[in-house]
């Protein structure tokens, strides 16, 4: 690859990559894994780089998104494994934004895969419903449908999340 493409996509992800992160931490739920999912994502943009055409970066959106579909298709073909004693978890100190941030990502890693992808996209990237439904190949009511099926199901997770949700909106 010629020096004058290295530097302008070194330059796109000294300029993008903290946002490609966040989306990668949403759609992966860790750090590591979002980590990964940017590394490989990137990876596949820098051999294709040449041949991207116009603004990078929703191509590169959606290899992270077909890539974490990818990961959640493999990681549930494999069997559970059970374990004798659940992990401690820690204590929650009561009146703390952080108790929420953490229930709220516990409640969205119990989403099925696509609920979530449509979270992210809808509410973290701001996408509309037909720019969502073309991003995962699906049809817009499907959208809907998805959105409205995981908001319905976080407000029952967390229900903590309607009170903060009312005292957003005021």
């Amino acid at each position: 690859m010629a020096s004058g493409t290295d530097g302008e996509f070194t330059a796109f992800v000294n300029e993008r990559g903290d946002v490609l992160l966040r989306v990668a931490y949403a759609l992966a739920g860790n750090q590591h894994g979002a980590e990964d999912l940017l590394q490989n994502a990137l990876a596949k943009a820098y051999a294709r780089w040449p041949r991207i055409r116009g603004d990078a970066e929703p191509y590169v959106r959606r290899i992270l998104y077909h890539d974490q579909v990818s990961r959640w298709r493999r990681r549930a073909r494999r069997p559970e494994v059970p374990v004798a004693e659940l992990p401690e978890r820690a204590g929650r100190d009561s009146g703390d934004d952080t108790d929420l941030r953490l229930l709220l990502r516990e409640a969205l890693l119990a989403l099925p895969p696509r609920q979530r992808a449509v979270l992210t996209l809808r509410y973290l990237e701001d996408l509309s419903l037909e720019q969502t439904a073309a991003l995962l190949g699906c049809r817009v009511g499907t959208v809907a449908s998805n959105a409205s099926k995981a908001l319905a199901r976080l407000r029952q997770l967390v229900p903590a999340l309607d009170d903060t949700v009312t005292e957003v909106k005021r």
